[in-house]
């Protein structure tokens, strides 16, 4: 458990020192909120109606940023070597990674995200649920593409094959995500939807240290 704790603050400090963090991330989500309303007229009921899908496509991108390194450098560096020699399991490496890929940029997006939402038009009454959302929601961006980066491992142009990977398999949270807090802004039950994203991010957190664990083990063979 020590040394779980020990990669986890590693991570968390490396995050933090290449790269800015989630300034970049943060930073790609303003930029999609501002110019959204180029693209789409600065009509505010337009703008309401597409402001929980936009805030979370734009999430599921920003979440892409910082994936491709998430496996690369220690693999690049043979500290990935040694972690599958050490006393924990390559799945509670991949797992311990993936939470501190959450901490680092996912909590900051999933704060940012109401923001987004209200700037874009949506009611202010949303932003509880838009944080309780994007914070489940983000954890699963976080598993999900911790799987694409683990299979992206010493591939040429790993970022691009972790977005053709991982994409796909974004779209159920954005789907499911959106349609919570379109289905609250409208007075409609809205408990469907965010139970099935938190099943998603479950199954997230409970599987894809299996594959990425399979897949680093077969990238390091």
């Amino acid at each position: 458990m020590k040394s779980l704790w020990t990669l986890y603050r590693r991570e968390l400090d490396l995050a933090w020192g290449r790269g800015g963090g989630p300034l970049l991330a943060c930073a790609f989500y303003a930029c999609v909120a501002t110019l959204l309303p180029l693209a789409a007229g600065p009509s505010p009921e337009r703008l309401a109606a597409v402001a929980p899908g936009s805030a979370w496509l734009a999430l599921a991108l920003a979440s892409l940023l910082s994936l491709e390194r998430l496996f690369e450098r220690d693999y690049e560096d043979g500290a990935l070597d040694l972690l599958t020699l050490g006393p924990a399991p390559i799945e509670a490496v991949a797992f311990v990674k993936c939470l501190a890929q959450w901490t680092a940029n996912g909590l900051p997006l999933a704060v940012f995200a109401p923001l987004a939402a209200v700037a874009l038009g949506a009611p202010v009454e949303v932003v509880p649920l838009t944080l309780a959302c994007a914070l489940i929601g983000g954890l699963g961006f976080a598993f999900v593409g911790g799987t694409g980066a683990a299979l992206a491992l010493g591939a040429r142009r790993g970022g691009v094959l972790v977005a053709v990977v991982v994409l796909p398999l974004f779209a159920p949270p954005v789907i499911f995500g959106a349609g919570t807090i379109e289905a609250f802004a409208a007075g409609l039950n809205w408990t469907p939807g965010f139970a099935f994203l938190a099943a998603y991010s479950l199954a997230a957190v409970a599987l894809t240290p299996l594959a990425m664990g399979a897949a680093v083990r077969n990238a390091l063979s």
